[in-house]
């Protein structure tokens, strides 16, 4: 069974990634029973009768925009971004909007060529779980998550800048 790592720790995979096969359209492609991540455009095009289904998690292409599921946002339990490329980054925009600006709070998996490097960044976006390439070490990934001890800058996991969370010397205290 293929893993991943959930919520920083390595877990088994449930999760299949639906992708279409060539003469496959989002709207004749059949959905298997079972934890299924649907594409985008098959979720829209089929939502009358997935939406029924708890076992139905979307996932989004790098060039697509998560406003697109707004109104579905409470419904999926899991939301997966996909990167095309290590060099490819509008799917930490994705996840970012996810969490701030549509307030999802379910699973947010990031899929494709994902990276050691990339690990630590894209949780300081919103991602939860990570299904990285296979031809790396998962153990070695997991590490990545805690590459640096503190951030200076803000985003979804850290509201405060660090020259606001450290304590300095009052200016009359200084020599």
């Amino acid at each position: 069974m293929r893993k991943i790592i959930k919520d920083k720790a390595i877990v088994d995979d449930h999760w299949n990634v639906l992708k279409l096969t060539e003469g496959e359209s989002p709207e004749t492609v059949s959905v298997p029973a079972g934890q299924q991540i649907v594409p985008l455009q098959v979720w829209l095009t089929q939502k009358t009768t997935l939406s029924a289904r708890k076992d139905i998690g979307v996932w989004l292409a790098s060039d697509e925009r998560p406003e697109q599921l707004k109104e579905d946002i409470t419904a999926l339990p899991l939301i997966a971004v996909d990167f095309p490329a290590f060099s490819d980054g509008r799917g930490y925009s994705i996840a970012f909007n996810l969490r701030s600006r549509l307030a999802y709070e379910g699973e947010i998996r990031a899929v494709g060529d994902v990276l050691r490097d990339q690990l630590f960044y894209m949780q300081r976006v919103g991602f939860n779980a990570f299904a990285t390439r296979e031809d790396r070490s998962i153990e070695d990934a997991l590490k990545g998550l805690t590459d640096f001890s503190d951030v200076y800058q803000t985003s979804w996991d850290q509201k405060t800048p660090l020259y606001r969370r450290a304590s300095r010397p009052a200016a009359q205290d200084l020599p």
